[in-house]
């Protein structure tokens, strides 16, 4: 059985030209010609054509896929066998580009439909996206960080507002109590800080005790945070951090 130039451009999803091409440089020569002289290509010419076609998807140059193919102690098995890794490498790599890109609309996602003004109304010098890269980064691997990207992208300009509020009055409620000397294990303070664990799991993601606990580590360990809630209260980090602490001791959750 023999195929022609025709025939085979069609199978391999390839152009003549490409055939011809192949041909003229010794890549892939024809193992017969009709009587009037025309390409005519064997079983043996697909399979190397098959390989030549897997060699060039993965950016092989053509010089490094004839050196590959006309090893004369190349195994055909092994041969196989690497299109078969460097293909199943590939696809992981692509996997993995395909699911930043999904991480990444949906962050786009978190107020993409709002003006500058909008988003000033909405965010001011916070922009999520302003981080969204580190986020991605840092805690992309995880379920809460799934959840919360689902969850911020289903929200209109009007969730958003009253999330800010809610956590604006927050914050203004635990600066009140730092600012009338209140100790953060005292019943006020502590049910502030659970009001704060609630509004993660009502917004953003399941936050349960320990988790919030690392959150509380990160608010006076990254100086980000700290000037955030420092800029609202001198100390507020520190006293929101002892709070939280105190709050999950409470919950009978044991830091460690």
């Amino acid at each position: 059985m023999s195929y022609s130039v025709g025939q085979v451009a069609a199978f391999a999803g390839v152009t003549v030209r490409t055939l011809h091409h192949y041909d003229e440089i010794k890549l892939l020569r024809p193992g017969a010609r009709s009587p009037a002289g025309h390409r005519r290509y064997d079983e043996a010419d697909l399979d190397r054509l098959q390989q030549i076609l897997f060699y060039r998807e993965l950016g092989f140059p053509l010089e490094e896929v004839a050196v590959l193919l006309d090893d004369p102690d190349a195994d055909p098995q092994a041969l196989l066998r690497h299109q078969h890794q460097l293909l199943t490498e590939r696809i992981e790599r692509l996997r993995q580009m395909a699911a930043a890109v999904e991480h990444a609309m949906e962050a786009r996602k978190m107020g993409i439909n709002l003006t500058p003004e909008e988003r000033f109304e909405v965010f001011g010098d916070n922009d999520p996206e302003q981080y969204a890269q580190e986020a991605q980064e840092r805690w992309g691997h995880t379920d809460a960080y799934r959840e919360s990207m689902r969850r911020y992208a289903t929200y209109s300009k009007d969730d958003l507002l009253r999330i800010k509020a809610e956590g604006e009055r927050l914050n203004n409620a635990l600066a009140a109590l730092l600012e009338a000397g209140t100790p953060p294990e005292s019943e006020a303070a502590m049910d502030l800080a659970e009001e704060h664990r609630q509004q993660i799991v009502r917004w953003s993601y399941d936050c349960d005790y320990g988790m919030h606990i690392c959150l509380a580590e990160i608010y006076v360990a990254d100086e980000r945070f700290t000037a955030t809630y420092d800029a609202i209260k001198p100390g507020l980090a520190a006293y929101l951090r002892a709070a939280i602490l105190a709050n999950a001791e409470r919950a009978g959750h044991t830091p460690g």
